[in-house]
Protein backbone atom coordinates (compact mmCIF):
# COMPACT_ATOMS: atom_id res chain seq x y z
CA UNK A 1 0.00 0.00 0.00
CA UNK A 2 1.54 3.33 -1.05
CA UNK A 3 1.32 6.42 1.16
CA UNK A 4 -1.15 9.12 0.12
CA UNK A 5 0.24 12.21 -1.51
CA UNK A 6 -0.76 15.45 0.21
CA UNK A 7 -3.31 17.41 -1.78
CA UNK A 8 -1.82 20.87 -2.42
CA UNK A 9 -4.80 22.20 -4.34
CA UNK A 10 -6.31 25.40 -2.99
CA UNK A 11 -9.95 26.44 -3.07
CA UNK A 12 -10.71 30.02 -2.03
CA UNK A 13 -13.63 30.19 0.38
CA UNK A 14 -13.75 33.96 1.02
CA UNK A 15 -11.74 37.03 0.01
CA UNK A 16 -11.36 40.54 1.37
CA UNK A 17 -11.52 42.52 -1.86
CA UNK A 18 -11.50 45.93 -0.16
CA UNK A 19 -8.23 45.23 1.67
CA UNK A 20 -5.96 46.13 -1.24
CA UNK A 21 -7.95 49.32 -1.82
CA UNK A 22 -7.69 50.55 1.78
CA UNK A 23 -4.22 49.28 2.74
CA UNK A 24 -0.64 48.97 1.48
CA UNK A 25 0.10 45.25 1.84
CA UNK A 26 3.67 44.88 3.12
CA UNK A 27 4.02 41.22 4.12
CA UNK A 28 1.75 38.16 4.06
CA UNK A 29 1.56 35.09 6.27
CA UNK A 30 -0.33 31.81 6.12
CA UNK A 31 -2.08 30.97 9.37
CA UNK A 32 -4.17 28.09 10.56
CA UNK A 33 -7.37 28.96 12.35
CA UNK A 34 -9.03 27.27 15.33
CA UNK A 35 -12.60 26.52 14.24
CA UNK A 36 -15.60 24.61 15.54
CA UNK A 37 -17.29 21.88 13.50
CA UNK A 38 -20.25 23.94 12.32
CA UNK A 39 -17.88 26.74 11.25
CA UNK A 40 -15.98 24.34 9.00
CA UNK A 41 -19.21 23.13 7.37
CA UNK A 42 -20.40 26.70 6.92
CA UNK A 43 -17.07 27.81 5.38
CA UNK A 44 -17.12 24.90 2.95
CA UNK A 45 -20.57 26.16 1.92
CA UNK A 46 -19.11 29.62 1.20
CA UNK A 47 -20.80 31.52 4.03
CA UNK A 48 -17.97 33.84 5.10
CA UNK A 49 -17.35 37.57 4.97
CA UNK A 50 -14.01 39.26 5.75
CA UNK A 51 -14.97 42.86 4.99
CA UNK A 52 -14.48 44.36 8.47
CA UNK A 53 -12.20 41.65 9.87
CA UNK A 54 -8.86 42.38 11.54
CA UNK A 55 -6.25 40.63 13.63
CA UNK A 56 -5.23 41.67 17.14
CA UNK A 57 -2.60 40.42 19.55
CA UNK A 58 -3.75 39.27 23.01
CA UNK A 59 -0.62 38.50 24.97
CA UNK A 60 1.42 36.24 22.71
CA UNK A 61 -1.54 35.00 20.64
CA UNK A 62 -3.07 36.44 17.46
CA UNK A 63 -6.86 36.53 17.23
CA UNK A 64 -9.13 37.17 14.25
CA UNK A 65 -11.98 39.56 15.06
CA UNK A 66 -15.14 40.53 13.11
CA UNK A 67 -14.79 37.71 10.56
CA UNK A 68 -18.39 36.72 9.87
CA UNK A 69 -18.97 33.00 9.32
CA UNK A 70 -22.68 32.42 8.86
CA UNK A 71 -24.48 29.80 10.95
CA UNK A 72 -24.58 26.31 9.51
CA UNK A 73 -28.00 25.64 8.00
CA UNK A 74 -28.33 22.16 9.52
CA UNK A 75 -26.80 23.14 12.86
CA UNK A 76 -28.66 22.60 16.10
CA UNK A 77 -28.33 24.27 19.50
CA UNK A 78 -24.56 23.71 19.26
CA UNK A 79 -24.30 26.09 16.26
CA UNK A 80 -21.56 28.72 16.49
CA UNK A 81 -21.81 32.48 17.03
CA UNK A 82 -21.15 34.17 13.63
CA UNK A 83 -18.84 36.99 14.83
CA UNK A 84 -16.88 35.22 17.57
CA UNK A 85 -13.12 35.78 17.85
CA UNK A 86 -11.02 32.96 16.43
CA UNK A 87 -7.44 32.10 17.33
CA UNK A 88 -4.91 32.19 14.49
CA UNK A 89 -2.20 29.55 14.58
CA UNK A 90 1.29 30.74 13.65
CA UNK A 91 4.89 29.92 14.52
CA UNK A 92 6.44 31.84 17.43
CA UNK A 93 8.88 33.71 15.19
CA UNK A 94 6.00 34.87 12.98
CA UNK A 95 4.04 36.00 16.03
CA UNK A 96 7.06 37.95 17.32
CA UNK A 97 7.49 39.60 13.92
CA UNK A 98 3.82 40.61 13.81
CA UNK A 99 3.90 41.86 17.41
CA UNK A 100 6.94 44.03 16.67
CA UNK A 101 5.44 45.47 13.50
CA UNK A 102 2.08 46.28 15.08
CA UNK A 103 3.55 47.93 18.18
CA UNK A 104 6.62 49.76 16.85
CA UNK A 105 5.63 50.52 13.28
CA UNK A 106 1.87 51.02 13.79
CA UNK A 107 0.82 48.43 11.23
CA UNK A 108 -2.45 46.51 11.09
CA UNK A 109 -3.11 42.81 10.65
CA UNK A 110 -5.86 42.12 8.12
CA UNK A 111 -7.09 38.87 6.58
CA UNK A 112 -6.89 38.74 2.78
CA UNK A 113 -8.59 35.41 2.13
CA UNK A 114 -9.74 32.15 3.67
CA UNK A 115 -8.95 29.08 1.63
CA UNK A 116 -8.90 25.32 1.76
CA UNK A 117 -5.46 23.71 1.34
CA UNK A 118 -5.96 19.98 1.16
CA UNK A 119 -8.29 19.31 4.08
CA UNK A 120 -7.07 22.25 6.20
CA UNK A 121 -8.65 25.69 6.33
CA UNK A 122 -6.06 28.47 6.20
CA UNK A 123 -6.22 32.25 6.47
CA UNK A 124 -3.87 34.49 4.52
CA UNK A 125 -3.15 37.48 6.73
CA UNK A 126 -1.15 40.57 5.90
CA UNK A 127 0.80 43.22 7.72
CA UNK A 128 -0.58 46.39 6.24
CA UNK A 129 -0.42 50.15 6.55
CA UNK A 130 -3.50 52.25 5.86
CA UNK A 131 -3.64 54.26 2.64
CA UNK A 132 -4.31 57.97 2.67
CA UNK A 133 -6.94 59.48 0.40
CA UNK A 134 -4.35 60.78 -2.08
CA UNK A 135 -2.86 57.26 -2.36
CA UNK A 136 -6.28 55.87 -3.27
CA UNK A 137 -6.74 58.61 -5.88
CA UNK A 138 -3.32 57.85 -7.42
CA UNK A 139 -4.20 54.16 -7.66
CA UNK A 140 -7.50 55.00 -9.34
CA UNK A 141 -5.74 57.32 -11.86
CA UNK A 142 -3.19 54.61 -12.63
CA UNK A 143 -5.92 52.02 -13.19
CA UNK A 144 -7.85 54.44 -15.43
CA UNK A 145 -4.77 55.24 -17.57
CA UNK A 146 -3.96 51.52 -17.92
CA UNK A 147 -7.55 50.84 -18.98
CA UNK A 148 -7.38 53.63 -21.59
CA UNK A 149 -4.04 52.33 -22.91
CA UNK A 150 -5.45 48.82 -23.31
CA UNK A 151 -8.50 50.22 -25.11
CA UNK A 152 -6.30 52.26 -27.46
CA UNK A 153 -4.18 49.22 -28.27
CA UNK A 154 -7.17 47.02 -28.96
CA UNK A 155 -8.82 49.64 -31.20
CA UNK A 156 -5.54 50.13 -33.07
CA UNK A 157 -5.26 46.40 -33.70
CA UNK A 158 -8.81 46.14 -34.99
CA UNK A 159 -8.40 49.04 -37.49
CA UNK A 160 -5.19 47.74 -39.12
CA UNK A 161 -5.26 46.54 -42.71
CA UNK A 162 -4.83 42.77 -42.94
CA UNK A 163 -2.29 42.57 -45.83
Amino acid sequence: MSPKKPDDSERVLATNRAARHHFHILETFEAGVALRGTEVKSLRGGKANLTDAFGAMKGVELWLHNAHIGPYSHGNLQNHEPLRSRKLLLHKRELRRILGATTRQSMTVIPLRIYLRGSHIKVEIALAKGKKLHDKREDEKRRESDREARAALSSRRSTRDPR
